[in-house]
């Protein structure tokens, strides 16, 4: 930890635990699908509390499980402790693997997805062993690489294996950070599903003052694309907001101004309520380009259907710890990106996630309030105390 960091940081009883285990954990640089050596650091703390530690690796995935206690109910923390990629390190106002507190920020990639949540949950544990060391039931935590990349290898890895030794999770509490404007605001109680297409479509290069001999793959793609994004998919549902579509990338072009390209190539995404299914989208989405004639080709990849948790204990809990630490009220939202909740919801298992301020994620710059971390491992604390004392 840098001297600035250690500075600003210091208070009355010293630095705070959270931080000071928050800085451990982005000074290792772990970017998809890399560790950094971050499990072994929270799976040699575990293992003094009492929890049996199991590395899972699969592939280039480093995966950790760790359990204390037995029988139910069965309470799992569930994160990943891999990065996105940094981006142009000349934007950054300091190293994205040092980081540094400025004011009342902590800067640094991970700050806020998840590394801050990692290390509010490892405080939280220990504060509530020590104080409920005969806690009732199961505690674990379930930790991946793969998150932030193909999620593949991580954590539907490792609920099979959990799945294949009738271990079944009752409560799923994941450190994605949902909160917007203030910690706590915000829990997601569910996701909407995730379909990827890749589209390309094909014309007749040539040049550009032969517009007889072309055909504009540009043009032609353009009118479908602009009727999809017009299209209102769906109005939601009493659990989802209406399904969005949105286009990432289009590829078009030799980079000279007077030659018409040969095809085209444009991805996209919809993330969609339970009002649709995937295959109703990609029929409506396949009849736009077949209604016009055009020479296409589409590749899908599906990464997630939509899930919820409409209510239980779990979520009880969530809304009586952050009214508790808070004094303020906590909203339930299905919105925003996927999240390895899609794998541990069909389980059966209760999921909520609950974690920091999102505006910075994987953004240049990404950070967290101090207070904020201290919040978190308080809210964190008590639903352990709520669930399992």
């Amino acid at each position: 930890m840098s001297d600035e960091t250690r500075s600003h940081a210091r208070g009355s009883e010293g630095l705070s635990p959270t931080l000071e285990l928050t800085v451990e954990l982005m000074c290792r640089e772990s970017v998809t699908p890399a560790d950094g050596g971050c499990q072994k650091l929270i799976g040699d703390r575990l293992q003094r509390l009492g929890f049996e530690v199991e590395a899972m690796r699969f592939g280039e995935v480093d995966n950790l499980w760790a359990c204390r206690g037995s029988g139910t109910p069965r309470f799992v923390f569930a994160g990943h402790t891999d990065v996105v990629p940094t981006g142009p390190l000349s934007e950054w106002s300091s190293d994205p693997f040092s980081p540094v507190v400025r004011g009342n920020y902590l800067y640094g990639r991970g700050a806020a997805d998840m590394k801050g949540s990692l290390a509010a949950m490892v405080v939280a544990v220990e504060r509530f062993v020590h104080r409920h060391p005969n806690q009732r039931g199961s505690l674990g935590f379930l930790l991946t690489s793969d998150e932030e990349g193909p999620a593949v290898d991580g954590t539907v890895r490792i609920v099979a294996a959990l799945q294949a030794r009738n271990w079944e999770i009752t409560w799923c509490l994941v450190g994605e950070p949902s909160s917007s404007e203030r910690i706590g605001d915000v829990a997601r109680n569910g996701r909407r599903g995730s379909l990827n297409g890749t589209l390309t479509v094909r014309g007749v290069q040539g040049h550009v003052a032969y517009a007889e001999q072309v055909v504009n793959p540009i043009h032609l793609a353009c009118a479908a694309l602009d009727e999809l994004v017009r299209s209102r998919w769906d109005e939601g549902t009493g659990d989802f907001p209406p399904t969005s579509f949105q286009i990432s990338n289009i590829n078009a072009g030799t980079g000279a101004t007077n030659v018409v390209p040969g095809s085209l190539v444009a991805q996209f995404n919809f993330r969609y309520s339970a009002a649709l299914t995937h295959t109703e989208i990609i029929d409506r989405v396949e009849n736009a380009f077949r209604s016009r004639g055009l020479d296409f080709g589409l590749e899908w990849s599906h990464s997630g259907v939509p899930f919820v948790t409409p209510g239980g204990e779990l979520i009880d809990a969530v809304l009586a710890a952050v009214e508790d630490v808070t004094g303020q009220g906590c909203t339930l939202s299905t919105s925003g990106g996927t999240s390895d909740g899609r794998f541990i919801r069909p389980t059966g298992a209760e999921v909520v996630e609950l974690g920091p301020i999102n505006a910075t994620i994987h953004q240049i710059d990404e950070r967290v309030t101090l207070e904020e971390l201290d919040v978190l491992t308080d809210i964190y604390e008590s639903i352990l105390v709520r669930l399992l004392s």
